[in-house]
């Protein structure tokens, strides 16, 4: 397949690129600076909303993961504007300039996220679950309507639903190992909010399964099967790294420090369940935590 990659730079999007070319398939990345003579590149500004039609025709799918990151920093309301514009409005140039071609690709992936569920304590959320009410889910819903003039054209489109991914390359998992590995990682708050997790291997796994799963539309959550608390993934973590997990971070300690962060990042219960993702026939190469963290760690199971 011809694929149309964003956000080639993440955490995802970097890893996912070279997957997609071992697997065969020839993978053109869509950036915002001037391609470099003989890249398979495309260049567009979607702050500018500059995109370039023709340049999307002839793609079998593209996979849109471009979105400012959540973190590093407080969410200054400068900063929640980055966070909400960055995905609607490229999403939506995206899908705009997909609805006006002569021959669409036949998939289009895009990013989404579980903060469309909001926090929902023990509750068990699949793909149909309604959505929550705080700036998250907010900005989920906006995100994943950017997506209609797409749908609207009669391309298939995917929206991965992602959980917490775990990757020692970048994201949480990262941030976390440090204090971790001196001993002094714990549970934030008291531990009950549940926390839906996946491996990066099986972002990848799922992302490439979508390319071809005609069956797969509309939300997916991806997510591994079995999600567990913040108290059960940190004192995993600390098993796996042969450490103690016994300090904890107290809520108004993560909110004094994190500020809004805190409540949508930290400490809000997501229970997740990837009903679509299983039912189209993917299958998770981790589907349990602690198998998952010792082979991003390298460590024996």
């Amino acid at each position: 397949m011809k694929i149309l990659v964003s956000g080639s730079s993440g955490l995802v999007g970097s890893s996912l690129v070279p997957c997609l070319g071992t697997g065969g398939h020839q993978v053109v990345r869509l950036i915002r600076s001037r391609p470099a003579t003989g890249t398979a590149a495309i260049s567009w500004d979607p702050a500018g909303r500059v995109l370039d039609p023709a340049a999307l025709e002839g793609f079998d799918a593209i996979v849109h993961l471009a979105g400012e990151r959540l973190v590093p920093g407080r969410w200054t309301e400068a900063k929640k504007a980055r966070i909400r514009d960055s995905r609607v409005d490229s999403t939506r140039l995206l899908s705009e300039a997909i609805g006006r071609l002569a021959r669409p690709p036949r998939v289009l992936i895009c990013a989404s996220a579980i903060g469309y569920y909001g926090d929902r304590g023990d509750e068990t959320l699949r793909d149909d679950a309604s959505p929550g009410g705080d700036y998250l889910a907010e900005v989920c819903r906006a995100w994943e309507a950017a997506a209609d003039p797409a749908a609207r054209k009669g391309v298939r489109v995917v929206q991965h639903r992602f959980g917490v991914i775990l990757s020692a390359k970048g994201g949480a998992l990262r941030k976390m190992l440090p204090p971790f590995r001196l001993g002094l990682g714990g549970r934030l708050g008291n531990g009950r909010q549940y926390l839906s997790w996946i491996a990066l291997d099986d972002v990848l796994g799922a992302v490439e399964h979508a390319l071809t799963a005609t069956t797969l539309r509309g939300p997916v959550n991806t997510v591994a099967p079995h999600p567990v608390t913040n108290a059960e993934f940190t004192r995993t973590l600390g098993t796996v790294l042969g450490r103690p997990a016994l300090f904890p971070m107290p809520a108004f300690a993560a909110r004094l420090a994190f500020g809004e962060v805190a409540d949508a990042l930290l400490l809000a219960s997501q229970r997740v369940e990837p009903a679509r993702l299983l039912a189209s026939g993917y299958r998770f190469r981790f589907p349990d935590l602690e198998p998952a963290l010792s082979h991003l760690l390298g460590r024996q199971a």
